[in-house]
């Protein structure tokens, strides 16, 4: 079995309504994303000869799906009042809302479907909340 990885990073701070520990409060992270591509063969033709799938085009598509969360505020739908959201904005914070809660671990497969959209063997997706503490999704 052949394994490609490519790495990613953004900067983003999330809010996890409901926690009770250490960072019940807005706090930020350095994400870093790891995607890890799976093939049983290589190209056997082509530009692409010898290899799975071409480094450039992994590293193009994390990098599309992960810096939408770059410097920004992410949060689940339905998490914060209407008003806070409105004065957030007012004040020219930028903001995500996702449908999942912004944890390490529905990151993992959140990255893992968007990334399944292009590239049909994707094993595994690792999210890396600090440089020791991972969670990881995979088939």
């Amino acid at each position: 079995m052949f394994i490609l990885k490519a790495e990613a990073e953004f900067d983003g701070a999330h809010f996890l309504k409901g926690y009770d520990g250490k960072c019940k409060n807005i706090h930020g992270h350095r994400w870093r994303v790891v995607a890890e591509v799976a093939s049983e063969k290589l190209q056997s033709e082509g530009p692409f000869e010898g290899m799975v799938v071409d480094f450039g085009d992994i590293k193009r598509d994390l990098k599309m799906v992960v810096d939408r969360y770059d410097h920004v505020l992410i949060y689940q739908k339905n998490t914060l009042k209407p008003l806070t959201i409105e004065a957030l904005k007012e004040e020219g914070f930028k903001m995500e809302e996702v449908d999942f809660r912004p944890t390490a671990e529905a990151f993992s497969y959140h990255f893992f479907q968007l990334l399944s959209k292009n590239f049909y063997q994707v094993k595994r997706v690792t999210v890396y909340e600090t440089p020791t503490n991972c969670a990881v999704y995979e088939v």
